[in-house]
């Protein structure tokens, strides 16, 4: 599995769509919009899942997807690096950046670490203008990539009973350069050395050579890795602000689909730290939550071991702010996505679940203790039902002709049934709301 939150840079909403970008539809000549570079794209595309802006001034941003030789890839976390490198390897102004990665690397690769190769090769040639994390996975592999400078990259595997909380910092940790877990531009070692960049006497640590470590991060990111390595492994005992959280990390339990997703909405629940909470109001403000009012996809993609490659990738899709949404497991092996996923407007229309998960959140942020127990009940229907169906989609597949119309139909259901179940909680939150509305005086006539 790797999951991630796309957050917009700002309060304003960021419309997302879902889709299905077919061989046909793969652009040949790729112009990134956001700088002026633009380059050939290889014959051959895979068909892929993804998330793109509904908006399509500012580019793609595909940002989420599972390909047909089910590879997942998400892109990307906006990171930060030091002075130290950008004065050696400067960012590169017209190069390719979060906009771009999805488009021009998911369609042609076979495995994650093709990804991490594709990506990387890319980046050397073109140069970027901004620093980002990027994770791949297939059924066997997770990576998680991070650029380094204008054109320079270190990627890392992660292993199978491991973890990674990865914030908008620089992440990877510990790193050894002989290991075959490992992929990095061929002269990252000389430039580390040439250059004395390595503060430590006896160690490699990636993020003390390339990374921050600033007063933001204590208090915007951080706090984000704090809790998910809290939740997950309860017995550490570690600060918020904590510089040097560990990358990688041993759950103390096996990790489902549901924990990612509470830990992705997650707002530090039962700490002085919950805006939601009854802390003193300097501490419910100190530290960015991660379910935030600037989510505007949620994804988790899972490839699925020991069933048949037509389902094993799930595309786990939400939208919206995620203290009032839910996940719907998505198959992959499909041409084409739910409209009312797909068709998001760039204008407010409740036909779309992305507007209507976010009036939800947003009526619920109005009064969290008021309007939690229905939105956890909601929470609970839509994945218990969703699982189930799913279940059942498996065993029937084998007696299954045309597979991906039959996944398609699944989908579907599960998009309408999210729809009617999103409509019904709008409705409970709204009558909810009616009876402790100020403008009102009660009299028996």
């Amino acid at each position: 599995m790797i999951a991630r939150n796309e957050d917009s840079g700002s309060d304003a909403s960021n419309p997302q769509r879902f889709v299905v970008i077919n061989p046909a539809d793969q652009p040949r000549d790729y112009h990134a919009v956001q700088s002026t570079v633009h380059f050939p794209l290889p014959a051959n595309p895979l068909r892929y899942t993804s998330t793109p802006d509904a908006d399509t001034q500012f580019g793609i941003w595909g940002e989420s997807g599972i390909n047909s030789a089910n590879v997942a890839m998400t892109a990307t976390e906006t990171s930060t690096t030091n002075t130290r490198i950008l004065g050696i390897d400067p960012l590169v102004e017209n190069g390719i950046g979060e906009e771009d990665f999805l488009t021009i690397t998911l369609p042609y690769i076979h495995s994650a670490r093709d990804g991490v190769q594709r990506l990387g090769q890319l980046i050397e040639q073109y140069g970027t203008y901004e620093s980002n994390g990027v994770a791949f996975s297939d059924q066997d592999e997770v990576w998680y990539f991070e650029s380094i400078g204008g054109h320079h990259w270190a990627a890392i595997r992660i292993p199978d009973d491991a973890y990674v909380i990865a914030p908008n910092r620089f992440n990877i940790d510990h790193y050894d350069f002989t290991s075959d877990n490992t992929l990095f531009a061929a002269d990252l070692p000389d430039l580390i050395t040439q250059n004395n960049l390595n503060p430590d006497a006896d160690d490699i640590n990636l993020r003390h050579i390339f990374g921050s470590a600033t007063i933001k991060d204590a208090h915007y990111n951080n706090p984000r890795t704090w809790f998910g390595q809290r939740y997950l492994n309860p017995s550490q005992h570690r600060e918020p602000a904590d510089q040097d959280l560990p990358f990688i990390m041993r759950a103390e339990r096996k990790i489902t689909i549901e924990d990612v997703k509470w830990l992705l909405s997650s707002h530090y629940q039962d700490t002085p730290y919950d805006p939601y909470g009854n802390g003193p109001a300097s501490e419910r403000t100190k530290f960015r939550p991660i379910g935030i009012n600037r989510n505007q996809e949620t994804h988790i993609l899972q490839i699925r071991p020991n069933v048949p490659a037509s389902v094993a990738g799930i595309h786990w899709l939400a939208f919206g702010p995620n203290t009032f949404n839910s996940l719907v497991p998505f198959y992959t092996t499909v041409t084409d996505t739910p409209a009312c996923y797909r068709d998001t407007s760039t204008t407010f229309d409740l036909q779309k679940i992305y507007w209507l998960s976010r009036t939800t959140a947003i009526l619920g942020d109005t009064n969290y203790a008021l309007f939690s127990e229905l939105a956890d009940a909601f929470e609970q229907t839509i994945m218990a039902t969703c699982r189930h169906r799913q279940r059942t989609n498996d065993q029937q597949l084998a007696t299954t002709a045309d597979v991906p119309a039959f996944l398609e139909q699944q989908n579907q259901q599960m998009a309408d049934f999210y729809f009617e179940q999103a409509n019904l909680l709008l409705g409970k939150m709204t009558a909810l709301s009616a009876t402790k509305m100020k403008l009102r005086f009660n009299l028996a006539d």
